[in-house]
């Protein structure tokens, strides 16, 4: 007669428990690396997608916009850019996207709970021929599912440059809901 060979149920359940108990603790720490890699990825984005209009506009010598965009052709109504956003060849300087314009970068919607809105009014971000930002300076407020203690402001500036900073209350409390 052979021996038996295996685990009792007592043991298979004991181990699941520690499984159970390991992944409760994991999994908010997870979660939030998760989060924080998905903002990143939002600024890196924004930061590219600036580089590559104002390098377009120089390189035309026309116009280009950023603008947000939910479906990567045209652009959407409003400041929230967490759908995703596009830029492209502004020939009519309308700051709309018209049939003939070229879509020359599209960036798609975030991931997670990433949220990104700019300045309310300043839905559209117009750089010159000389590579200059048309208008003030341009503030985008950044939201994770970290929460608003972990909100970010970006400001771009009228050559096109990013730097970083705390939002204003106002900003939190525009982007961060939910």
């Amino acid at each position: 007669m052979y021996p038996q060979r295996g685990i009792t149920l007592i043991e298979l359940l004991i181990a699941l428990a520690i499984a159970a108990l390991l992944a409760g603790i994991a999994l908010p720490g997870l979660n939030g690396a998760l989060e924080a890699a998905r903002a990143g990825e939002a600024k890196s984005g924004l930061l590219e997608s600036a580089l590559v209009a104002v390098a377009r506009a120089g390189i035309t010598g026309r116009r280009t916009v950023l603008c947000p965009s939910a479906d990567g052709s045209r652009c959407s109504v409003g400041s929230d850019w967490s759908e995703g956003w596009i830029g492209f060849v502004d020939r009519d300087g309308d700051r709309e996207r018209g049939a003939d314009e070229t879509v020359f970068h599209r960036q798609s919607g975030l991931g997670g709970k990433v949220r990104l809105t700019s300045t309310e009014g300043r839905s559209r971000i117009v750089f010159q021929g000389n590579g200059g930002n048309a208008g003030s300076n341009v503030t985008f407020t950044l939201c994770d599912g970290r929460g608003p203690e972990r909100a970010e402001s970006i400001v771009l500036n009228n050559l096109g440059r990013i730097r970083y900073g705390s939002p204003s209350a106002a900003g939190i409390a525009a982007t961060c809901r939910g």
